[in-house]
């Protein structure tokens, strides 16, 4: 069997390739616990990367969600508010009117129910008028800021859905519009307050009947809203905490892909320490200068 001859050359080479070896991977955990982190540069680990990538995407995605969903929840939470008042305040109008069918209502105390029904109608237009970050809740996609005119009461902004997206089911719509909860020109909320106050002046009580029993129907139609905006809130809420609980399980699997093990690393990095002082230790044996050593 062939031996082949060892040189004290390669001896050399050898023995400081092991010792450049071993003095990177020293570095490389000094490296990791320095930056607590074991993904520095692509190159640590191409496939981790990749992976780190794809999670911090995945993170971006869910914080955006979060971010909408708040959005959305300031909406509908300013809806809600104002549609709840606003009920309130058509309840009170209703019964002004059955106050003023009374027959014994005189001329001056229809007027005094007329006043405040017309006070009413002011205060409600001012409600529909309602902003959220200088914008319309019931205006829908308008670019103005009015969603009725304050004289008139007549629609002045733009049907359309205001949808945030809050994970990769639907959007959520998080406006109302103002013509389906008021009503239509002509024949909206407004409309019918300013014939109730016309029916107390001229002491029409079949009018004034008729009135009421619009308005009845219109504060359903304002409960029925309420209600739907609750439905939506509520699916808000649970998207806030879903986005949260995701964004917390893909944080932590990206942690667990950068970030360093510190026990682990620790000892890995005596363990490296003791391997590279034996390493240099018997290096200084193997690379003697002395002559004699060399000829031995």
């Amino acid at each position: 069997m062939a031996i082949g001859r060892v040189t004290q050359s390669m001896m050399t080479q050898r023995s400081l390739g092991s010792l450049q070896t071993s003095l990177g991977r020293l570095a490389e955990l000094q490296e990791h616990l320095s930056t607590g982190r074991v993904l520095n540069r692509p190159s640590d680990s191409p496939g981790d990367t990749t992976s780190a990538m794809r999670l911090r995407s995945s993170v971006a995605d869910q914080q955006q969600y979060a971010r909408n969903a708040e959005d959305g929840l300031g909406w509908l939470g300013q809806i809600d508010n104002t549609l709840t008042s606003m009920n309130g305040e058509v309840r009170r109008a209703r019964d002004l009117g059955l106050q003023g069918i009374n027959g014994s209502s005189g001329p001056a105390a229809r007027e005094a129910l007329a006043v405040e029904v017309d006070k009413i109608r002011e205060s409600l237009l001012g409600s529909a008028n309602t902003r959220y970050l200088d914008r319309p809740v019931f205006g829908g996609i308008t670019a103005g800021n009015r969603a009725f005119d304050p004289t008139t009461g007549n629609f002045v902004g733009q049907s359309g859905a205001v949808n945030r997206t809050i994970g990769a089911g639907p959007p959520v719509d998080v406006q109302v519009d103002g013509q389906a909860v008021f009503g239509p020109d002509g024949d909206s909320l407004f409309t019918h307050l300013a014939d109730l106050s016309a029916a107390l002046r001229s002491g029409d009580a079949t009018a004034m009947g008729n009135v009421v029993g619009v308005l009845n129907g219109d504060m359903n139609t304002i409960t029925s809203t309420v209600s739907d905006v609750g439905t939506r809130y509520n699916r808000l809420e649970a998207a806030t905490q879903a986005a949260a609980d995701a964004e917390l399980s893909l944080t932590t699997s990206l942690t667990e892909i950068e970030n360093t093990d510190l026990p682990k690393a620790t000892v890995e990095l005596q363990m490296q320490e003791v391997a590279y002082q034996a390493a240099l230790a018997s290096t200084a044996r193997v690379l003697q200068p002395s002559l004699l050593e060399f000829l031995r």
